[in-house]
């Protein structure tokens, strides 16, 4: 049996001639309903909609070229593996990942370590936002929805206290002083940027303006000494482990439970 479905609700037939691409998605169950299916078809004439049970199956040829990839947030852990196929099969079609329920953001960090996730749609949208994503993706554009990335921003606001008083250690401390001269703020955009970010997504994510992120991002670029934000990345990663050990020094210590 198959592991892929033609579903093409739209025409005199299934898998018929003037489908001249292919919008792919990969999931294990029936996670695209068919007035999804028509919904998409009747947006965009010239795509039939095909489902693929696994990521094995996804990495294939097709009658017609695949413009994009929908994958169900069940592969994320396997999708890296899987990578370098569906490049090599699908050159031309972003995937993106659908996210079925928002109310469990997707982490930041699995996504960009996914290397090949350009996007993450949620489901819950609605029906004519969700398309106009479509629309955005298949013309070369990007989407991440905010939650996803104020959890992320709400896990390193946590940490501030203790990003402060390693910024004072480090500095009183006479090392790597340029590191020392950040704000938190700043330190907080250039980890950000160090992720691979864009300044759009940390605008959004620290709710913040864009213009804010870039004058953030020259003052930092500025204090480091770098030219621009690939070498003031580059020097965070480089002297990062160096910051967390400072940044462990400067908490104080946890008692044990011999002494409570």
């Amino acid at each position: 049996m198959s592991n892929v479905n033609v579903r093409s609700t739209v025409g005199s037939g299934v898998g018929e001639s003037w489908a001249r691409r292919i919008l792919l998605t990969v999931s294990s169950a029936d996670s695209f309903p068919e007035c999804l299916v028509y919904a998409i078809e009747r947006e965009f004439p010239s795509i039939a909609v095909e489902q693929a049970t696994s990521l094995e199956a996804a990495c294939a040829t097709f009658e017609h070229p695949v413009c994009l990839i929908l994958v169900d947030t069940e592969f994320l852990d396997r999708i890296g593996d899987h990578a370098a196929d569906l490049m090599r099969f699908h050159s031309a079609a972003p995937v993106v990942l659908v996210q079925h329920d928002s109310r469990a953001p997707v982490s930041v960090q699995e996504v960009f370590d996914s290397k090949i996730v350009r996007s993450v749609l949620p489901m819950d949208l609605k029906l004519d936002v969700w398309l106009s994503v479509i629309r955005l993706v298949l013309r070369g554009g990007e989407y991440f929805p905010l939650a996803m990335f104020q959890s992320h921003a709400k896990g390193f606001s946590d940490k501030a206290p203790d990003v402060g008083r390693a910024l004072q250690a480090t500095s009183s401390d006479g090392g790597f002083d340029e590191m020392g001269e950040l704000t938190e703020r700043e330190f907080q955009i250039l980890e950000m940027v160090a992720r691979g970010l864009q300044n759009k997504i940390i605008a959004a994510a620290l709710r913040l303006s864009e213009h804010t992120v870039k004058i953030h991002l020259h003052n930092i670029i500025t204090k480091l000494g770098a030219h621009n934000r690939t070498e003031a990345a580059a020097i965070f990663h480089d002297r990062k482990g160096m910051f967390l050990n400072d940044m462990e020094r400067a908490r104080p210590p946890r008692l044990s439970q011999s002494s409570l």
